[in-house]
Parts: structure tokens; sequence; C-alpha cells
């Protein structure tokens, strides 16, 4: 793809997305007002917002003691967010928290052009405008509006994903470094640049030394960060001595299946019949995505984001939200409303941003976190 056609190409799937996410926002919007809650408040001032403006104002160092004893420390959340925040707090006239919520608005129209443009790549300029605006009405979408990390992260993933596609593996390794700065869930994308980087030295019989270079680079924003809470707090395993005490540990999906387990055989059954829907409709995604045999960087990387969203401890409401920068898993779909006609393509959309923006509006108007 040219880089005329990649500049000029995108501006329907970032209207679309545009359109959709403004649906959401529009649907949040009166909800909050039947509520007479402030719907600003709830994308930019809860949950895990509030403690990267701690973070972007004072630092790192807080931590909040639970009545159980656990200590839940700010060192669990990854920099680059915060960094960002501080900066056009120092030059715009605005809070740490507004400017979290411009961060995640302008990251979020960068990750729908990304997205769009691996899309585009493999399927079709059309399906990319599908799967970009797909993305904008996945169920936790609400999310994408929120002063968190979903945007950031994606937006480095989808980029560091073409520019892999497109041989660049420098920049791919560049962005993942940036990715790693971001979230955790930059493991997936490291695993995608160095599966796919072996597979071509197993396939072409030499390792070029861009191609080295970009797969040496992608871990370091992550290690880098796990060097910096090791040195702060004095031991090897602080980082994810931090995730654990927050109840993140990895324990290979036991903790899941005994949730699952819980909810079949509680007072609710139905509960556990829905998880298993949901996680075998997951399973079907990934089958999906393997017939469709996508390219393998784009393949392991909606995996392996599938597989780190899920072998964890964490709170399971989130897991929805964990897996959103997964966009390959929507590919096969995309390819296939890509066929529809305009009009009943446009009428499908709006009807799963309607839906999409009824289920953010009742979750964040709820008690709990996304």
């Amino acid at each position: 793809m040219s880089e005329r056609r990649l500049t000029g190409g995108a501006a329907p799937a970032l209207w679309g997305y545009a359109a959709v996410r403004a649906v959401g926002l529009a649907v949040l919007g009166i909800a909050a007002a039947v509520a007479g809650e402030d719907a600003l408040h709830r994308l930019k001032g809860r949950w895990d917002a509030v403690w990267y403006v701690r973070i972007a104002e004072h630092g790192y160092g807080h931590e909040v003691r639970l009545p159980d004893g656990s200590v839940h420390s700010d060192l669990a959340f990854f920099p680059l967010l915060p960094v960002l925040e501080r900066g056009l707090a120092a030059v715009l006239p605005i809070g740490a928290a507004d400017a979290g919520l411009l961060v995640a608005w302008a990251a979020s129209l960068a990750a729908a052009w990304g997205i769009w443009a691996v899309g585009a790549r493999v399927a079709g300029r059309r399906a990319g405008v599908v799967l970009a605006v797909l993305w904008g009405v996945y169920p936790t979408a609400f999310v994408q509006s929120m002063a968190y990390t979903e945007t950031l992260f994606t937006a480095f993933a989808a980029w560091s994903l073409y520019a892999v596609l497109r041989g660049h593996w420098i920049g791919a390794g560049a962005l993942a470094v940036a990715a790693g700065l971001t979230r955790p869930t930059a493991a997936a994308l490291i695993a995608a640049l160095g599966v796919t980087a072996v597979a071509a030295v197993l396939r072409d019989r030499r390792l070029t030394v861009r191609m080295a270079a970009g797969v040496l680079l992608a871990p370091l924003g992550w290690l880098a960060y796990v060097v910096f809470a090791a040195v702060r707090e004095g031991s090897p395993t602080a980082y994810f001595d931090v995730q654990a005490a927050w109840g993140n540990s990895i324990d290979g999906g036991v903790a899941l299946a005994r949730f699952v387990k819980e909810n079949l055989i509680g007072p609710n059954p139905l509960a556990g019949v829905g998880l298993c829907a949901a996680l075998g409709l997951l399973g079907w995604l990934v089958w999906l995505c393997v017939r469709q045999r996508q390219p393998l960087p784009v393949l392991v990387y909606g995996i392996a984001v599938v597989v780190v969203s899920l072998v964890g401890a964490a709170y399971f409401g989130s897991r929805p939200r964990l897996i959103m920068p997964a966009f390959p898993l929507l590919l096969p779909a995309a390819v296939a409303l890509a066929r529809l006609r305009d009009r009943t393509l446009a009428l499908v959309l709006t009807v799963l941003a309607l839906a999409s923006g009824a289920y953010g509006a009742f979750t964040l108007l709820g008690p709990g976190p996304p």
C-alpha cells in the first residue's frame, strides 16, 4: 500500500469509527442525564483513570491498604500514559485528567487508522474500513472513550503489525517498545514479532540485521519498566509481586476455570452457562482467524492477547476489556460484512453501535470497574 493510499484511503474508516463512537457517547450522555450523573467524570475520573492521574501529578509511590491487609501499589500501572498526561498538562491549560482523555481520544483515531491499515493490507480496503468500525462497536468499546491505556496500546500494536507486514522491522520494534511502556499486554506483540522472525529465518535460511534489530528492540520497553520496579523496590520480582497483590498473578487459567465452575453450580447456573457460551464464542473466533489464514504476525498477536487475558487471576469482569486490543478476532466478521450492500451494512453497524452504547452506559453508570 502506497503512502498516498495509506493517508487518503483511511478517511472512510476514521469517519465511520468516529461516527459509531459518537453514537456511544450520545447514548451515555442521555443515560447519564436521566440518572443525574456527570458523563464526562465517568470517562476521565474513575477507577484506573484516577491512578494514572495520580502518577502524572505526583509520580510513583502511592499505595492503598485494603481491609483484608492486601496492598495495592501504583507500580501496577505502566508509565507512558501518565507521562503523556503530565506533558500535555504542562503545555496546555488543562489538568492531567483532561489530558488523559485527550490522549485516549487521539490514540483511538490512531488505533482505528492502524487497524484499517492492517485490515486493508490483509483483506482489502473495504474490509479494513469495516474492521475499524467493528472495533468501535466492540461490547466494551466505551473504554476507548475513557482515559485508559487500551487505545494507546492498540494504536502502537496495530502500526507495529503493519510495519512487520511491510517488512519494516526496526519501526515495528520501536513501536513495540512504546507498547511495552503502555501495557503488560505488550507481551503478545513481542511474541508476534519473535515468532514471525523465527518463521522467516527458517523459511529463508538467513537473519537480516534489521530483523534482528527489530526483534531485540521489541521487549525493551516492557523490560525497562520491570527493571525500574525492581530497582525501586529492591527486589527482582517487584513488578510481579505488585501484580499478585492486586490479584493479577498468572495461574494458567485455573482461577478462570474455578470461576466458571462456581457459577455453574451456584445459585444462578445460567451465569455459568453464559460464561461457557462466551468462551465458546471466543474459541470459535480464534478458529475462524486460523481458518482465514491471517498473516502470521497478525494471527499470533490476536491469539496471544487472548491467552494473556485469560491466564491470569485478575478481576473477571475486566476480561472483555483486556481482550479488546485483539482486533484481528474481528477480521472474519469484517470480511463477511464487507460483502453487504452499503445500506444494509450501515444498518447493521448502527444497530451494533446502539447496542454497544447501551451496554457502555449501563456499565459506566454502574458501581463496578470495566
